[in-house]
């Protein structure tokens, strides 16, 4: 890519796009246009093929079958594990998560395919679904501040060696491991289980895609004003006794 253009690829909203995830590439969106880059964005249904041109890749959460389906036609196509080998950044949140990851179980019972591109592996939980608002500490070799976000997912993920939680939470269930951890991440690949949109909760996660899609280490500032509203809102209705 050029330091002044951005190619964002939303992934199969027809399936994944729960909980408005897709405001995540509107946040990406917007705060990339707002530094003065030309943003491209390309929104790629489950019948069209994965480009692997793209710099940044988004995908949502979705329920059970249409996340089999989504991971179905995401093996057979190929394109956004090219894009990835070719240093493409990709955010996928709950179901899309799971996909990342080597296998999950589906709507049928059954174990799912993933595209690997995560070290976790997924399962569904039995204990009581994880539902709420999250609060957590980002891991700190991204240098990012407290995340916030909700949560709603029976499923739970197991972290392998190959990854780093995203955050250790400190309100919510996050992976349902019972470790403390939420999400994961390695390299240019990340997950969350978290909603909200999240990045509208947390839009230096936003910039952060952005700065790794420029090979940067800093952005021109922007005003927050509005976010940091949302934040603070979002995190004090999270910690007020119930």
């Amino acid at each position: 890519m050029s330091d002044t253009s951005l190619r964002l690829v939303w992934v199969y909203p027809d399936l994944l796009s729960t909980y408005g995830d897709q405001g995540n590439a509107l946040v990406v969106e917007r705060r990339a246009r707002q530094r003065g880059l030309d943003v491209q964005r390309l929104d790629v249904r489950s019948d069209q093929p994965i480009p692997t041109s793209g710099d940044i890749y988004l995908i949502g959460g979705g329920e059970d079958r249409p996340q089999r389906l989504a991971a179905e036609r995401l093996l057979r196509d190929g394109g956004l594990n090219r894009a990835v080998d070719n240093g493409a950044i990709v955010f996928a949140v709950c179901a899309g998560y799971q996909i990342m990851g080597h296998e999950f179980v589906n709507d049928l019972g059954e174990r799912s395919a993933g595209l690997g591109l995560l070290d976790v592996t997924s399962s569904r939980g039995e204990a009581a679904r994880c539902v709420g608002d999250v609060l957590g500490d980002s891991d700190e070799y991204l240098g990012l501040p407290q995340l916030t976000g909700f949560e709603n997912h029976q499923g739970i993920t197991h972290l392998g060696p190959g990854v780093r939680p995203l955050a250790r939470v400190r309100l919510g269930n996050g992976n349902g491991t019972g470790d403390g951890t939420e999400g994961a991440w390695r390299d240019t690949v990340f997950g969350t289980y978290l909603h909200g949109p999240v990045l509208a909760r947390n839009p230096l996660i936003a910039d952060m895609l952005i700065k790794l899609s420029l090979d940067v280490n800093a952005l021109t500032p922007v005003d927050d004003t509005w976010y940091e509203a949302l934040r603070q809102e979002r995190i004090a209705a999270a910690t007020q006794p119930a």
